[in-house]
């Protein structure tokens, strides 16, 4: 299985930035897809930024040229630098990593989420 640890969230003021990190440890030469999500009270949770093990990233609309997802295969750990940060970037933001399995069935894992607050 795969585990993760997700942490750099906090309060911020609108235009501020923050860095989140997770950490994925047990069986992590599996996972081929890590991601960021966030979900807002009375919201459901969407997309934020992903990530493939060799690199590719993908990014919503609506944080485009703002955030950068990055990786450190080495620690096992990918980041989300968020900058400019907007109030309705307020959120709670979750890791995610996808683990292959036979017969084309992926297992999805979540981290415990980090609380990201953009407010004046």
């Amino acid at each position: 299985q795969v585990q993760l640890v997700e942490s750099g969230g906090g309060l911020v003021q609108p235009g501020g930035s923050l860095r989140l990190s997770c950490t994925a440890s047990g069986s992590v030469y599996r996972i081929y897809y890590m991601g960021w999500y966030r979900q807002a009270p009375g919201k459901q949770r969407e997309l934020v930024a992903d990530i493939t093990s060799d690199g590719d990233t993908n990014y919503a609309d609506p944080v485009k040229g703002r955030f950068t997802i990055s990786r450190d295969n080495g620690k096992n750990t990918i980041f989300l630098q968020m900058n400019n940060l907007k109030p309705e970037d307020t959120a709670v933001y979750y890791c995610n990593a996808d683990e292959p399995r036979p017969a084309g069935a992926v297992n999805y894992y979540w981290g415990q989420g980090t609380q990201v607050t953009v407010s004046s």
